[in-house]
């Protein structure tokens, strides 16, 4: 018997971060079989009726302990002879040599029967032993020339403690395995790598949730490719493993994947012999040097490129497809999710709502990740209240507001936000809720308390801030401006700041005041010449609900189209006019104008020269028109119904409100 001591002691060797779990203790002893070359690993037990043994072995097919080097390699602790094999002998797992010292949490004693083969090519068998209690000491015994026809070991783990067959016959232990050695046994499975207890193969392809193989070739190389989605977390990071010809792995790369917070558990395998001169470096994670090739080669970037993009989709979906339905999921069974009601417009908003948080989910996970059930419930509760409303694209700056997002990343939620099929309905919706009560609340002012409503106050505040009464293509210029102030601004913001000749503009036409003057912000083609733009302007005048519109009133408007036509600077015939007076209700001079211009066909016209138009209309045609057009479009809403049922709920008793918290009203509305 021959004795090595180590230079530490064995308290040193407890304490110095051996595994603390029966599982990981025996996977370093199958590591240390498949470090050795080993294709099979046996472990072997027999327990009694009480599930108790004393006795666990833990066999290989590999190279053995070569004696010569027994100082090398069982002489020291934290370091391993194993660390300077990798350029020539491909992946080694276990490299700070503790490994063999794992028996110690359930064993008292371990022996090492091996069988290596010598410079001479002799096959040479001895034994190593080692006491838990001495476990910087081990001996040697037995040595002889073998009568054995393979190389391995075996290690025998007597006096046990701690451990018994139901934890190693566990589905547990089973599953452990598999996740930790699968990704490996996949890798080799040309050779027909495996793990045997008592007899029974550990079967990994049961952690495989997805494995899709494909062909690609770059110039004069085919390179096959597997990819794996493991079903739970794997003993290993993840990696594309680079393969020859042989199916011998020369290098691997870790994927661009490694750091999401995400159950995507994948490797990907590409074997092809455009590897079979590649060259490995002693780097731990197999990064590649070639003497004539290297990362910058043109097919090994267009292979990197080509996997990148591969595995981007595949996470993507798999976001989608399985860990955004489960979030969804967990939200309704914690109570996240707002409350929803059984209609078919709130059915829309829970979809638009879950669709959302789906898509930010698949842009940047981390945002809902981490979060107490409150946390959760304050931020999915948060979007649902700004997604029902027209500024829903403001949600990304929130986001960017919680995490720094990518430009790409930036880019597909912004599209995300733009293209949700529902927020065009919530906008919808909004636009209509919103112009309905303006409308709700001009009727008040004009029907209902008319003896306290003026054209300039109330009606001009509401109309000017809601231009959209009389076309959505409008803008506003001025409001309660002299015509002066109101020409000269129109010029300003169309003419590039050029202003009229007020000398030739009489005191009276200077300080007429027409209450609101519009032009419309883009040019349309002129319908008989398609090459020719048309500016379309309007200007509106309103009168308190108590004046009926006659002969004076239309005078008044005639008037500022006059200016206007005598104003060298605004007839052209490519500007179009459109003068509209409006009141409570018009006499017989305005209904005889009306039948004056019938032929025109032109509803509401008392007044066309050339191209200018005068309308005169009551403010009930107002709401007529209003009402026309926007109940097309709520008609057009399949659930029409549960959104003025909503429109009802909402609603506010007009008749109860002073005519100046109708215009603060009006105004939140705008």
């Amino acid at each position: 018997m021959e004795d090595f001591i180590l230079q530490v002691t064995s308290k040193s060797i407890e304490s110095s971060g051996l595994p603390q779990d029966y599982k990981d203790a025996i996977a370093e002893y199958i590591w240390n079989g498949f470090d050795a070359k080993a294709s099979k690993i046996e472990i072997n037990f027999l327990a009694n009726a009480l599930g108790y043994f004393d006795t666990l072995i833990i066999k290989d097919n590999g190279t053995g302990i070569n004696l010569e080097t027994i100082d090398q390699s069982f002489g020291y602790f934290l370091d391993s002879q194993k660390q300077s094999t990798f350029d020539s002998e491909g992946f080694i797992k276990g490299k700070i040599g503790k490994g063999r010292f794992s028996f110690s949490l359930f064993s008292f004693n371990a022996k090492w029967d091996t069988i290596y083969r010598t410079k001479e090519n002799k096959l040479f068998e001895y034994q190593i032993a080692i006491n838990k209690k001495s476990q910087n000491k081990f001996s040697i015994n037995n040595k002889k020339i073998s009568k054995e026809k393979h190389t391995g070991t075996t290690v025998i783990l007597s006096e046990i403690f701690n451990l018994t067959a139901d934890l190693l016959e566990s589905d547990e232990f089973t599953k452990y395995l598999q996740s930790e050695f699968g990704w490996f046994l996949f890798l080799n499975r040309d050779k027909d790598y495996q793990i045997l207890i008592n007899g029974e193969s550990i079967n990994y392809l049961g952690i495989i949730a997805e494995h899709e193989e494909f062909k690609t070739e770059q110039g004069d190389f085919t390179f096959n490719i597997n990819f794996i989605r493991w079903s739970c977390k794997i003993g290993e990071r993840y990696y594309y493993y680079f393969l020859n010809s042989e199916n011998k792995e020369i290098g691997r790369k870790h994927t661009s994947f490694n750091n999401k917070a995400l159950d995507f558990h994948h490797s990907v395998y590409v074997v092809s012999d455009y590897f079979n001169n590649f060259k490995l470096t002693k780097d731990d994670v197999g990064v590649l040097e070639l003497d004539g090739k290297n990362q910058t080669d043109q097919t090994f970037r267009f292979l990197i490129n080509l996997l990148n993009k591969y595995l981007f989709e595949k996470e993507k979906t798999f976001i989608k497809e399985l860990q955004a339905n489960r979030l969804i999921e967990y939200y309704y069974a914690n109570d996240i999710f707002p409350k929803f009601k059984e209609n078919l417009y709130e059915i829309q908003r829970k979809k638009d709502l879950e669709n959302v948080v789906k898509e930010i989910y698949c842009v940047q996970p981390k945002i809902f990740q981490g979060l107490k059930k409150e946390q959760s419930k304050t931020l999915v509760g948060f979007l649902n209240l700004l997604l029902d409303t027209d500024e829903r694209e403001k949600v990304l700056e929130i986001i960017e507001g919680i995490i720094q997002l990518s430009e790409e990343e930036r880019i597909e939620l912004t599209i995300t936000l733009k293209k949700t099929t529902f927020s065009k309905i919530i906008k919808t919706v909004k636009l209509l809720e919103n112009r309905f009560e303006v409308v709700q609340i001009l009727k008040t002012l004009v029907f209902d308390l008319e003896k306290y409503t003026k054209e300039r106050g109330q009606l001009q505040t509401i109309v000017q801030d809601n231009y959209w009464l009389f076309g959505e293509q409008f803008h506003l210029v001025s409001a309660d401006e002299n015509l002066e102030t109101a020409l000269n601004n129109y010029l300003q913001y169309l003419e590039n700041g050029k202003k009229i000749d007020p000398t030739k503009m009489g005191f009276k036409e200077k300080i007429k005041r027409p209450d609101i003057f519009i032009c419309r912000f883009m040019e349309v083609n002129d319908k008989n010449n398609p090459e020719y733009f048309i500016k379309e302007n309007i200007i509106v005048e309103l009168k308190r609900p108590s004046i009926e519109i006659g002969k004076i009133q239309y005078s008044q408007i005639e008037d500022y189209m006059r200016i206007i036509i005598n104003e060298p600077m605004f007839n052209s015939q490519l500007r179009e006019w459109k003068f509209y007076i409006i009141g409570k209700s018009v006499d017989d001079f305005i209904k005889d104008k009306y039948e004056s211009q019938k032929n025109k066909g032109k509803k509401f016209l008392v007044e066309s020269v050339k191209n200018y138009d005068i309308y005169a209309l009551t403010w009930d045609d107002i709401f007529r028109c209003f009402e026309v057009k926007h109940m097309n479009i709520l008609n057009s809403l399949e659930f029409k119904d549960t959104i003025l049922d909503d429109f009802k709920r909402k609603g506010i008793l007009y008749s109860e409100i002073t005519p100046d918290k109708l215009i603060d009203l009006a105004a939140e509305k705008k």
